[in-house]
């Protein structure tokens, strides 16, 4: 029962190391764009009511069209959607945050027609437009922010008139890990010390019997 007893410990401990070595879930809800089924080779524009995670303006999406490949999946977002209203496009999701905490964020960008397209992105305090496009490339915007607040909004806006340009995939999210949870040599040894006291509690209460 003993030999059980540490065994079954160990292993919820050593799960939890793992558990906590692992990347932050993402707190972005479709961030890919590859929930709405679009077949390969092809697009469609979809209103961001039907695109999971997503609000605001009509969102088109791609699936390897052209032959762009997506960074992330096999689909990407288009930010300058169909049908063109006069107006800039611009979707947003709002998503649960704790007060104080650092989150990091990061998406791939690309243009689509020109290199002068550009758009703007902001979430929290951390504002940004990308005016650096490049056409068959995708670069990764990387930063991070504060939450001024229990609920974050992230925002894509575009400044380009029309249905074409500013490629957007893979829009991540994540609670910036603390100094222990970061380091896995301290994550080992808190977890081996869990265990040799388990086993120490276990051993005083047979000597006891």
């Amino acid at each position: 029962m003993l030999i059980k007893s540490i065994y079954t410990r160990g292993l919820g401990i050593f799960t939890g190391l793992l558990l906590a070595m692992t990347a932050q879930a993402n707190l972005i809800v479709n961030g890919g764009f590859e929930d709405n089924n679009v077949a390969a080779g092809n697009w469609g524009y979809f209103s961001s009511a039907n695109v999971n995670g997503w609000d605001g303006d009509n969102i088109e999406i791609w699936d390897s069209y052209g032959g762009v490949v997506a960074p992330e999946g096999t689909q990407h977002a288009e930010l300058n959607a169909h049908p063109f209203d006069g107006g800039v496009f611009s979707i947003y999701q709002s998503f649960a945050t704790v007060l104080g905490q650092t989150y990091d964020v990061s998406f791939f960008y690309s243009a689509r027609d020109s290199v002068n397209e550009q758009f703007s992105f902001s979430v929290a305090g951390l504002n940004a437009t990308l005016t650096d496009h490049v056409k068959n490339k995708w670069e990764k915007y990387t930063g991070s922010f504060v939450a001024s607040s229990n609920l974050s909004t992230i925002t894509f806006t575009t400044y380009d008139a029309g249905t074409l340009g500013n490629f957007l995939d893979d829009v991540v999210v994540t609670a910036r890990a603390t100094v222990i949870e970061s380091n896995p040599l301290v994550m080992l040894l808190i977890g081996l010390g869990g265990l040799l006291l388990a086993r120490k509690k276990h051993v005083g209460i047979n000597n006891r019997a």
